[in-house]
Formats: structure tokens, sequence, C-alpha cells
């Protein structure tokens, strides 16, 4: 079996972050990870923590994508498989959802999906066949989204700074038939692989990653 990681950030993007992408490589190898899956936050926040100006012509996927980068670098050489998602939060609220399985450049129509509320969003992502998952709906700040505009829940979210109440991500889960990730929401040392899920295989790249999701042949490490 394989263990991976579903839910990290990268000191390099995220500004809550404090990991490197050496020392997440090191230390995910050491505690038996097949695989890491980097979410670096992507909303309106970061683009002023970045200094990206949008009407500067940025390449914001470029931008947002160096954490990953860095990690996949690191990962080859001490073979570990890397794969790219995002945590997204719209204008509308502060609930986050990780997207997988979408073309990096996407995220370069930036205000216009910053402006789009979750089922807006939920439409286009279906479209391009990528998937969503609302990270800890009910953590202070968060509500869960209507079921309907979403593949998944982040059912365990293993972050100890927060009460992410899980078992009611659960009870959601469950009555609205949704997918189930676990993951360690990873963004200092004391959060390294306290969570994630366990495979048969492991997946070539981000897009088998996100089909591998979808079609729940996994099981929650917890």
């Amino acid at each position: 079996m394989y263990k991976i990681e579903t839910h990290l950030h990268t000191k390099l993007v995220s500004a809550c972050g404090w990991l490197t992408p050496d020392t997440i490589v090191a230390e995910y190898k050491k505690r038996g990870y097949g695989a890491i899956t980097v979410t670096d936050h992507f909303h309106r926040t970061w683009l002023g923590t970045a200094s990206i100006a949008l009407d500067k012509g940025t390449d914001v996927s470029a931008e947002f994508f160096r954490g990953y980068n860095a990690v996949l670098e690191a990962g080859e050489k001490a073979g570990i498989k890397v794969y790219y998602g995002a945590e997204l939060r719209f204008d509308e609220n502060n609930n986050d959802y990780l997207l997988l399985g979408f073309e990096k450049e996407f995220l370069n129509d930036t205000d216009n999906i910053f402006k789009m509320g979750i089922c807006e969003f939920s439409v286009i992502a279906k479209e391009m066949g990528a998937l969503i998952i609302q990270a800890h709906p009910y953590r202070t700040g968060c509500f869960p989204a209507d079921p309907s505009c979403l593949d998944g829940v982040e059912a365990y979210n293993m972050n100890v700074r927060h009460n992410n109440y899980n078992e009611k991500a659960v009870e959601f889960a469950r009555k609205n038939n949704l997918l189930m990730l676990a993951g360690s929401d990873c963004h200092r040392p004391e959060d390294i692989g306290t969570s994630g899920i366990y495979t048969e295989t492991l997946p070539e790249d981000s897009f088998s990653y996100a089909e591998l999701i979808r079609t729940r042949k996994f099981m929650l490490g917890l």
C-alpha cells in the first residue's frame, strides 16, 4: 500500500506555511509516504501577500506553482511523487475548497475565479473534469456548501491548531453521498504526516491522482 498526503502548504507560496520544499520531502520520505499533494492557498488575500497586481499582466499560474515545482524537484531526487492542487477560496465567504485535476493555466483567469461562488464555479469545474472537495467545512468561520456543488468533503482534517469538528464533516459527507478525504493540512513541523490516504497503486500524475480520488479506490489514513 502507498500513503499519500492530500493537503499540504509550502513556505514559498502560502504565507502561513513554515516548511521548505527540501524539508517537506525529507520528512515525508522518513515517514514512509509515497506521494505528496501540494495544495497552496489560492485566494484574493494571497495576491496581496505575494505582491501580485492582476493589471500588470503577471503570470499568476507561474507564481502560484513555485512551491509545487520546488517540491516536485526535491521529490524527483528523493523518489517521492508530487501532485498539485489548490486550496481555493472565493470572495463570497471564508469557505475553502481543494481543487484537483485541472490544467495549471486555468488559474490565470484569477479575478473571474475569485468573483464566482462555489456553485457557479462548480459548473466550470465539472466541464473540465476537475474535482471540488470542501476542506474542513465545520471549522470556525466555515460552513457546509450546497452538496450538489461538491464532489467530496475533507472529512478528517488533522491540523492540531483548529477544532475541525471532523465528526460533523463525516456525517455531512455520508448524508449526501460525497466522497471523503483525510489530510494533514500541513503547515508546520508538527503537522507533518498526521493523515492522508492509502492506495494500492501510485498515480503517475496529478490528473490520474484526481481520477483515483473520483473512483474512491482508497482508504483513509488516520
